[in-house]
């Protein structure tokens, strides 16, 4: 694989969903959600605070994760999985920002999703600065190989 950043970036318009996984007291847990992403690659995600994942990021802010699309069997796969640490966005201007990222990427509709950047109450934003991701490439490589993209932050 020539250049792992620039395959990441041109798989991740093409996927919605990511698998998010957290553990709090040796109890792992993987949920689905939405995410959106900037050109530094930072991944976010939405959702509402009393939501199980959205409470053990409070208790253990690392994370992992995979962003993976389907396929049928004996398709030639490629697929991310990144870890680091979620971070929960307090500021005002940048959960407004990152609203915008969701309005565009996923058309949803922009009040409702400006209504929720303003309220800690009722959605909580997400920033994921990823310190490594993982590419699995079945595409490119024979037999399928995974690639690292170590961040430095």
């Amino acid at each position: 694989m020539q250049n792992i950043e620039q395959t990441i970036k041109e798989y991740l318009p093409s996927t919605l969903h990511m698998s998010l996984a957290t553990c709090v007291d040796n109890a792992p847990r993987v949920c689905e959600v939405h995410f959106v992403y900037d050109d530094e690659l930072n991944l976010y995600f939405r959702s509402k605070p009393h939501r199980r994942h959205s409470q053990e990021i409070l208790q253990n802010p690392l994370v992992s994760g995979n962003i993976v699309q389907q396929h049928a069997l004996n398709e030639k796969v490629r697929w991310i999985y990144f870890e680091w640490a979620a971070e929960l966005m307090t500021s005002e201007d940048e959960r407004e920002r990152v609203a915008s990222l969701f309005v565009a990427r996923l058309w949803k509709a922009w009040d409702k999703i400006l209504d929720a950047a303003k309220d800690l109450e009722w959605t909580q934003f997400y920033k994921i600065v990823v310190s490594s991701f993982f590419v699995f490439d079945e595409r490119e490589t024979h037999p399928g190989e995974k690639f690292k993209l170590e961040r430095n932050r």
